[in-house]
């Protein structure tokens, strides 16, 4: 599978957004720190899209880990392309493999472990049947 964490085609969940001057750094290129947010872009376009959210009423995500392995620079300016897909639906968690691409090219590879929580014990909370079922739509399909 992670042979092609690289390559667009394989996110079945992708969303666009315009980089800004202000993600620049002193060497030119966007900052290593905004790449988590520009993360965030994708992981909120499926957590909260139009139909309300995914997480149980008196509940809220939480991320538990985030990596990002950094492939190439960002440059402003530009659009990139954040590529999503959920790699394992747990209990009360799941996990995304993300990458971010500008012109085609990987900038950068991630993966995050996301818990629902009850927002009054902070502990964590199952996931509902319809947000399982959300999520597994854009589940990507282990080898057997």
């Amino acid at each position: 599978m992670s042979e092609h964490l690289d390559e667009l085609g394989f996110y079945p969940h992708r969303v666009k957004d315009r980089l800004r001057y202000g993600d620049t750094d002193r060497q030119g290129h966007v900052n290593n720190a905004v790449f988590s947010t520009l993360l965030e872009t994708g992981r909120v376009a499926i957590l909260y899209d139009k139909a309300g959210g995914l997480a149980s009423k008196g509940c809220a995500f939480v991320i538990a880990r985030l990596e990002i392995d950094f492939r190439a620079e960002l440059n402003w300016p530009g659009e990139i392309v954040i590529g999503t897909a959920v790699a394992k639906i747990g209990r009360s968690s799941f996990d995304l493999s993300q990458a971010l691409f500008q012109d085609a090219a990987c900038a950068a590879v991630s993966r995050s472990v996301i818990v629902q929580m009850d927002e009054s014990t902070r502990r964590s909370h199952p996931l509902s049947e319809q947000s399982r079922s959300v999520l597994s739509n854009i589940l990507i399909q282990q080898p057997q």
